[in-house]
């Protein structure tokens, strides 16, 4: 049996949920063989539902031998804050890397409570699930914050098909 959510339950049709890639949330890239990433034509074959309109460049042109920064990373961040900032969703899971989370976080935090800000800070488990809520105004340390990449000419209507029903075409 497959739980039912309330909505589907009612019979309100909702839009199955998009599952787009970003590079800027990838794991901190170089050095170590395991950090880097195939080509979007090669992952695209094995995930064929998932969104890679806006990835630039097919081939992984960000790992090399040398390790990113820590600045780079951090920068790269809060480069995917601001974009994640101007999305219309009100509620979206990002999958990410415990490395690339420990940059972001690590960022953040210093007016918390001791406990509260080692907890935002900390490095993730394997396959941890966090619930954050965030608040960006484009400013990092009262300088503008300008993407790491530009946003797309035409957004893509790639959806994910529901368990529940056909995909809903746009």
């Amino acid at each position: 049996d497959i739980p039912l959510s309330p909505e589907y339950a009612r019979g309100v049709k909702v839009a199955p949920p998009r599952f787009l890639v970003r590079e800027e949330c990838r794991e901190r890239w170089g050095h170590y063989v395991c950090d880097g990433r195939r080509s979007i034509t090669e992952i695209a074959a094995e995930f064929p539902g998932f969104d890679y309109s806006e990835m630039v460049h097919d081939e992984d042109v960000f790992y090399s031998d040398a390790r990113e920064s820590d600045e780079h990373c951090c920068d790269r961040a809060v480069r995917f804050l601001q974009w994640l900032n101007s999305r219309p969703e009100k509620c979206i899971a990002v999958v990410t890397h415990s490395s690339f989370l420990r940059h972001l976080f690590g960022q953040f935090g210093e007016t918390l409570k001791a406990d509260d800000r080692d907890d935002l800070q900390r490095l993730a488990g394997n396959c941890e699930l966090r619930s954050v809520v965030l608040c960006s105004h484009g400013v990092k340390d009262g300088q503008k914050v300008d993407p790491l990449m530009p946003p797309p000419a035409n957004p893509s209507t790639v959806r994910m098909g529901s368990v529940y029903e056909k995909p809903l075409s746009m």
